[in-house]
């Protein structure tokens, strides 16, 4: 919502500054967004006379100016490159030190092509007070020189714009406003009474309303014999100092209203109506070209206003272009009414039709100011286009419902927290419109018509709160009991932070895709049952929710190669959809890594490039497990993995076969030409939803991490196994021999081929070996070495080469 200082003051009789206005606004509930005070933003600028214009020794388009500034000062030399720059022109000037905020730059003095300038001739652009870049301004002959441009030209005006929270329909016009300003001790408000016109003829268009539900009351006047044109320069700066364009006098007095006393009207040209005016339901097909020059297809949801022609206008949001009014018209008529504010929201979010009418409509318009709205819009008609009006025709109820509320005064105390004297409390009601009867302990509140946001006690103390000053709430620490503090996120917030956490930190760059990818894509990925069908997709290839979250990874992966950024790891955590019930929706952690894009991080790098390799994506998943709580001394690695996988590329990773928490490898060559992707791209994908929850054991405490005061030993390992024997299982069979003592297996070689059985295969390991509270022996370190060597032949089968 938009209005200058000198339209508020129109409401509001204040000598407070723009600035405490503003800082009032935000502080009783109407959030000033910006304040745009152009006479302190021109301040510098000043009117001067060019006195002479010689052309620049140096370059053809700029001109040597000297420029009276007025006040008795001496001239200025100024280098001007404006075509319209000559002897005896008045324009603007800014001296050096002045910021221009049309380029956004502060003036200094400057030398341009070795010619010294002290200041600058602006133009329009270059002030932001219009597009004209042309040339400098030109204004009159008894433009007086040396005096405050803004001041001169009348651009003191500040624009204030807010914010509103639907609840404040009636702060939707600027009288509404100033009356809360005027609650606030801003000033004093100015309600002057409307006195009804009285008709000369009876109106001789007849209105019927079918569904009193979607329009409550209707209100109808003829002005016949206006001239429209252009409206008065005063109305036009009113609509223009808000961004408004003034079209002609009759829609401009509309505009005028709406923003004036938030009260939306329309006007029809009157020999452009056929017949009597209803008000109805849209028919299924029926069409309405707007005065927005589109075509609209209505429904029967839809409230319209129908002449024998058909629907002439949107009932609320917008007129039709086949009654408008132009500069021809010389019978008006003028429609004040009401409407359903559901049906209104609903009907503009079908068609997308966003119109002050209906910001103003659907959060609901005064009821009793429909036929003063009416009576204030014909003056207005009259004073400007002339005329003579008919009588008014009202349907319906042309006021709300008396709402009267039983109000205890301490209800203020025990809600807010503050003693406000029951005077200040009537004060304040009073200022804002109510109403209040009785003087104990519990009142009577009449709410006025135009607060239909306030129901209750609990809005009365709102509203006396406010006015008063939040910053006068104390400060009151709510009661926690002596219960501990439960956790502010739940376990899979957690694992969901966590998750993104440990991928960020390995280099991975976080991507959100869509939740829907095509059938085809759904299919490769174990997807595409028609439970998971989308019946009204927004387009044909985001058809079925995704099974898997790869399908967006890859096509990103893909549309960053596609510009030329090939070396990309993305990743994302999120939605995953095996069935269409709750317990067949997962938490899904998913990566792809791309081209050069290793956890090494090298890229094409002259050292050496690191391609992303399975492995690459085998650390992701388990960094991911890891982070999210996963018990990674219980996970099994085995080979192959998911259908879209490379079978020999790729792995499982589980806890025991009926806990499956996910696959990485190489995808498949099929599946990267079914999605249109260059490949090699390795990727993981884990379901944070299957790792098992933390066991929770009253124990003690255990330090973040144990050093040891003593040197650990390192011993290798090599055994002989059948090529089945996976090396996980001879990890495991070694670290299990001591876990208090055996701090770390990994395998170093694997080898096959000549002095080794074609059945067989060496797999070397590295075992460390930490002690805790003594140097070991060479007897105990080899005995514990023979329990390794032991353990792994009795668990493997293997023999030590």
């Amino acid at each position: 919502m938009k209005f200058t200082l000198s339209w508020l003051k129109e409401h509001l009789d204040t000598d407070e500054t723009v600035e405490k206005l503003a800082e009032k606004l935000t502080m009783i509930g109407l959030e000033v967004e910006s304040l745009e005070d152009k006479a302190k933003q021109l301040a510098p600028f000043t009117i001067a006379r060019v006195i002479s214009a010689e052309q620049h020794p140096n370059a053809d388009r700029l001109r040597v100016c000297m420029v009276d500034t007025g006040n008795g000062a001496a001239p200025v030399q100024v280098v001007c490159g404006a075509p319209n720059a000559r002897a005896g022109l008045i324009s603007v000037f800014s001296p050096p030190g002045t910021y221009i905020p049309g380029k956004d730059i502060t003036l200094g003095v400057g030398t341009i092509r070795g010619v010294e300038s002290r200041g600058m001739l602006c133009s329009a652009a270059e002030l932001k007070i219009s597009e004209d870049h042309d040339g400098i301004m030109e204004l009159p002959a008894d433009a007086p020189i040396g005096t405050p441009y803004a001041g001169w030209a009348g651009l003191g005006d500040a624009v204030f714009e807010i914010n509103l929270t639907p609840n404040r329909q009636d702060c939707t016009g600027v009288h509404g406003i100033a009356r809360d300003l005027a609650a606030a001790d801003m000033g004093k408000f100015k309600d002057p009474a409307i006195r009804a016109i009285k008709g000369e003829f009876p109106c001789p268009v007849k209105v019927k309303v079918e569904d009193q539900g979607l329009c409550p009351g209707f209100a109808l006047r003829l002005v016949r014999g206006v001239k429209n044109g252009p409206s008065p320069e005063w109305l036009q700066k009113r609509l223009t100092s808000i961004g408004l364009r003034p079209i002609n006098a009759l829609v401009d007095i509309t505009n005028f209203m709406t923003y004036d006393r938030a009260r939306p009207l329309h006007v029809f040209d009157a020999a452009k109506v056929r017949g009597d005016l209803v008000v109805r339901r849209g028919r299924d097909g029926e069409t309405l070209l707007a005065l927005d020059g589109r075509t609209y297809t209505l429904d029967n949801s839809m409230c319209v206003i129908a002449d024998e022609h058909g629907v002439e206008s949107l009932a609320g949001i917008m007129g039709g272009e086949a009654s408008g009014c132009s500069e021809t018209t010389t019978d008006v008529l003028i429609e004040s009414a009401l409407w359903n504010e559901i049906n209104i929201a609903q009907t503009g979010r079908k068609l997308g039709i966003n119109s002050d009418a209906r910001y103003r409509f659907e959060r609901g318009v005064d009821p009793a100011f429909m036929v003063p709205g009416l009576e204030m819009a014909t003056k207005l008609v009259m004073e400007i286009c002339g005329g003579a009006p008919s009588e008014n025709i009202v349907v319906g109820n042309a006021f709300g419902d008396d709402r009267i509320i039983d109000f205890p005064i301490a209800e203020v105390k025990r809600l807010a927290g503050i003693d406000v004297a029951f005077p200040e409390i009537k004060r304040i009601l009073a200022h804002l419109g109510f109403m209040v009867a009785g003087s104990g302990a519990m009142v009577k509140v009449a709410v006025p018509s135009w607060r239909s946001d306030v129901h209750g006690k609990a809005d009365i103390v709102e509203e006396i709160v406010r006015i008063v000053g939040v910053d006068h709430v104390p400060m009151t620490p709510f009661e926690r009991g002596d219960a501990p503090r439960k956790p502010v996120l739940k376990p899979m917030q957690l694992r969901t932070r966590r998750a993104k956490r440990a991928l960020a930190a390995r280099g991975m760059v976080e991507a959100v895709t869509w939740s829907f990818i095509s059938r085809p894509q759904a299919e490769s990925f174990g997807g595409g049952k028609a439970e998971l069908s989308l019946a009204n997709p927004i387009a044909s290839d985001l058809s079925d929710m995704r099974p898997s979250l790869l399908p967006g990874l890859i096509a990103a992966a893909q549309a960053n190669s596609d510009r030329g950024f090939s070396d990309v790891a993305l990743f994302e955590v999120g939605q995953v959809f095996k069935g269409d019930q709750p317990e067949d929706q997962f938490t899904a952690s998913a990566g792809v890594r791309h081209g050069f894009s290793s956890s090494a991080g090298l890229g094409r790098n002259w050292s050496g490039s690191a391609t992303a390799s399975l492995f690459d994506a085998k650390a992701d998943a388990f960094a991911v497990l890891s982070a999210a709580g996963a018990p990674v001394s219980a996970l099994q690695v085995v080979p192959g993995g998911a259908s879209w996988l490379h079978p020999g590329r790729s792995g499982t990773i589980q806890i025991g076969p009926q806990n499956v928490l996910g696959h990485f490898g190489e995808l498949h060559p099929r599946v990267l030409e079914k999605l249109g992707a260059d490949g090699p791209i390795v990727a993981f994908e884990v379901i944070l939803d299957r790792i098992p929850e933390a066991k929770q054991r009253p124990t003690r405490a255990k330090p973040a991490i144990e050093l040891s005061a003593f040197q650990p030993v390192s011993r290798d390992f090599a055994f002989i196994v059948d090529r089945a024997v996976k090396a996980g299982d001879i990890l495991r069979a070694a670290s299990s021999v001591d876990k208090k003592l055996i701090t770390g297996v990994t395998v170093f070689d694997v080898y096959e081929g000549k002095g080794i059985d074609e059945a067989k295969k060496s797999v070397a390991i590295a075992v460390t070996i930490q002690p805790r509270e003594k140097t070991m022996t060479d007897q105990e370190i080899e005995a514990v070495a023979a329990k390794i060597v032991a353990e792994v032949s009795k668990k493997t089968g293997g023999v030590l080469r």
